[in-house]
């Protein structure tokens, strides 16, 4: 009857639906493990390699990976410049001699490349400025100035070393050098600065793992 093949009709239209939608989720789900596996495969796995490198260097560079911004931060002021100088020391010379060309070699390695969006080559201090009474603005900009100075000196020495002139097209269009003055220092347990670790240089890795992950979320929003 005609009854009969309406319900017929509706029930086959019901079940294409549910079958859309049952594949429109799984597809969903394969998008969300997407996600997962593009910021495992680009962050932990950079952070991996550079640990695996560099981890027993560390403790006698006084520096530290930090695994979620994938920074290498340099955290002992004395050895890197002299107070309120920007020639490096030659401590640190010798640190960039021994780590900059192996942190490339990662870096601009297949794995790896085509990932890293930027190097920021980070150069910060602490709020104080000398042994005189500055006031903070004068003390902030004072700082600014530094810093930036500390950090084209770090990249122009990183820059010009022999051992890594195979990476120089990839530096020059990837790592920029940011002084930072004293906007984000090192904070004590009970919010006081830690003026000493305030004073450091950073090497900062910025990868598209974001940008990508941003991308799957937006076919996602929009299947």
């Amino acid at each position: 009857s005609s009854v009969s093949d309406l319900m017929s009709g509706l029930m086959m239209l019901f079940l294409l639906i549910a079958i859309a939608y049952m594949l429109n989720v799984a597809e969903g789900q394969r998008k969300v493990k997407r996600i997962a596996v593009t910021y495992q495969e680009i962050q932990l796995s950079l952070y991996n390699d550079l640990m695996n490198e560099f981890k027993e260097d560390l403790p006698k560079w006084k520096a530290h990976i930090d695994q979620k911004t994938l920074a290498i931060q340099f955290m002992e002021p004395d050895i890197l410049f002299s107070l309120g100088k920007a020639e490096i020391n030659e401590r640190f010379r010798e640190i960039l001699d021994d780590f900059f060309p192996r942190y490339m070699a990662i870096i601009c390695s297949d794995k790896f490349r085509d990932s890293v969006e930027e190097i920021r080559i980070e150069g910060h201090t602490s709020s104080e400025w000398g042994n005189r009474e500055v006031s903070l603005d004068e003390a902030y900009f004072n700082n600014m100035a530094l810093s930036q100075e500390r950090t084209r000196s770090v990249l122009s020495y990183c820059y010009h070393l022999d051992s890594v002139v195979e990476y120089k097209n990839f530096m020059r269009s990837h790592i920029t050098a940011n002084g930072l003055s004293s906007s984000q220092p090192i904070l004590f347990k009970d919010g006081t600065e830690n003026t000493k670790l305030s004073r450091r240089v950073e090497f900062r890795t910025r990868t598209n793992a974001d940008q990508r992950i941003v991308q799957i979320l937006d076919e996602l929003q929009y299947d």
